[in-house]
């Protein structure tokens, strides 16, 4: 991996080109993350970069995380997470990660929670087909068949049946970096981003591009 940063999904909009083409773009505020420790492999095994990401107060920390953020010497953050970069060795402790990091024209990858949407049928949830809606007919908005009774006298795995719609943890790949507004620490992507205004997503490298 390149690059990587913490951000926050502010919402969408939409932009235009010199041409008139309009763009529909994701807001994203990214960082400004902070790096909290470098994982080497004589102490941890593999080497990665800790960041640290977002304001928080002090007495909603825990004590192993504030003796964390005291041993490193870094303010308090609210979030944390890991990142194996290629360029390992050009960071330090302490130091700061903005927007910047990445250009217009780059491609990222983009991880976040998408958004819940409770149990739902197979028709949300899937996208498959309702059977005939006259008063006759008893299969509407069922899932299909179940198996056969003798054979195979089970229900196959992973068959597409309701349940829990949404809520999981979800990469949007290869999308395109169209702005970056350092002053405000802010990247334009084009296209969707999973999660809903004010979620937390992490900006990588694209592994595509």
């Amino acid at each position: 991996m390149k690059k990587a940063i913490i951000g926050r999904k502010i919402g969408m909009t939409q932009i235009f080109t010199e041409n008139g083409t309009v763009i529909p773009v994701t807001v994203v505020e990214a960082g400004p993350c902070v790096v909290l420790q470098k994982k080497t492999i004589e102490t941890d095994g593999y080497e990665a970069v800790q960041l640290a990401f977002g304001e928080t107060k002090e007495r909603l920390m825990t004590k192993p995380l504030k003796g964390h953020y005291t041993k490193n010497s870094v303010e308090f953050k609210k979030v944390i997470r890991e990142f194996k970069l290629d360029d390992f060795a050009s960071y330090e402790t302490g130091q700061l990660i903005q927007a910047d990091v990445f250009e217009a024209g780059e491609r990222v990858d983009i991880s976040g929670t998408s958004k819940g949407k409770g149990f739902q049928g197979v028709i949300k949830r899937h996208g498959q087909s309702r059977g005939p809606m006259a008063h006759g007919s008893k299969y509407h908005r069922r899932p299909g068949s179940m198996g056969a009774s003798s054979s195979p006298s089970r229900v196959f795995k992973g068959k597409k049946l309701p349940g829990q719609m949404g809520n999981k943890n979800v990469t949007a790949v290869n999308l395109e970096v169209v702005k970056v507004d350092v002053e405000n620490n802010v990247l334009l992507i084009k296209g969707a981003v999973p999660g809903i205004r004010g979620a937390l997503v992490t900006i990588k490298s694209s592994v595509k591009a």
